[in-house]
């Protein structure tokens, strides 16, 4: 079993944008019960609205006429990664609004377990002895911060499913991406991949009850923007990289985010277990910067 190459070794840059972007990731949930058009109308307006944005900064980046040609790009590769991504906002917005927040948070994460296994199963890597035990320490302090409000309920089942659904295709997703970026910048992937998920969702929110338009364009917005643009962004970036095992446990940053903007913004005061499951995720963060 080989070792994760020298090269991967966590530069600054890289991990804080990971870490950024996982944590801008953290408020999709509560945009999503806030946007008042159903869950796919408002995963397609993520995708809508940032692709002009991503497709323009894309061009911008080509504009010396580098890179590789139009007709030359991996196109098949970016609408497998597009139709990943689709699949995973669909499964994860339909889950977000059948279970709890913390169950839908709980279970969407497992994609840093996902990944951990993929490397050490497929690839034949060997994460090291810090890695699996940062994974461990972030797992368990998700687990801490959540396990009071996580319900195990036949009324959640459904949405509990469709979330650990959603990280089994987020996974196939960041895998796809990792390939791209191995040839492409960030701001190709993430614009080609944004164009397939827009066409791939557009069809699933004509057909979703309800109005596709929304009267309140701010939750859609905000998803497009802290979500897709800045949080993708962010997340495609450090995919290029970082070691998947590391992208997996920057992925757990978000428990940490949701615990502190309930906190923060709606009051929920963390108890002793909180606060030692919030201390597990910041040590685990520490360990992976060595």
């Amino acid at each position: 079993m080989s070792s994760i190459p020298a090269r991967t070794a966590l530069a600054r840059g890289p991990l804080a944008a990971l870490i950024l972007g996982s944590s801008l990731l953290a408020f999709g949930p509560m945009l999503v019960r806030l946007a008042d058009v159903g869950p796919l109308a408002s995963a397609f307006w993520r995708m809508a609205l940032a692709a002009p944005v991503l497709v323009l900064v894309a061009l911008w980046v080509r504009r010396d006429g580098g890179g590789v040609p139009l007709k030359g790009l991996p196109w098949g590769l970016a609408a497998l990664a597009g139709f990943f991504f689709a699949a995973d906002l669909t499964a994860w917005h339909l889950g977000i609004v059948r279970t709890t927040t913390a169950n839908a948070t709980l279970f969407a994460n497992t994609t840093a377990f996902m990944l951990a296994g993929w490397a050490i199963l497929v690839k034949r890597q060997n994460p090291g002895a810090s890695t699996l035990k940062a994974l461990a320490l972030a797992g368990a302090g998700s687990l801490l911060l959540f396990g009071t409000s996580a319900q195990v309920s036949p009324a959640h089942l459904a949405g509990d499913l469709l979330s650990l659904l959603a990280a089994a295709l987020y996974t196939g997703y960041l895998l796809t991406v990792i390939r791209l970026r191995d040839r492409l910048p960030t701001s190709t992937v993430l614009a080609m991949s944004t164009l397939a998920s827009v066409l791939v969702l557009l069809p699933l929110a004509l057909i979703e009850p309800g109005s596709i338009w929304p009267t309140d364009w701010r939750p859609v917005a905000g998803l497009a923007v802290s979500s897709q643009l800045l949080g993708q962004g962010l997340m495609v970036y450090a995919s290029g990289k970082l070691p998947a095992p590391v992208i997996g446990i920057g992925l757990l940053v978000q428990p940490l985010v949701s615990a502190a903007t309930g906190w923060l913004v709606f009051g929920e005061v963390l108890g002793p277990v909180e606060l030692v499951g919030a201390a597990l995720v910041a040590a685990a963060l520490v360990m992976i910067r060595r």
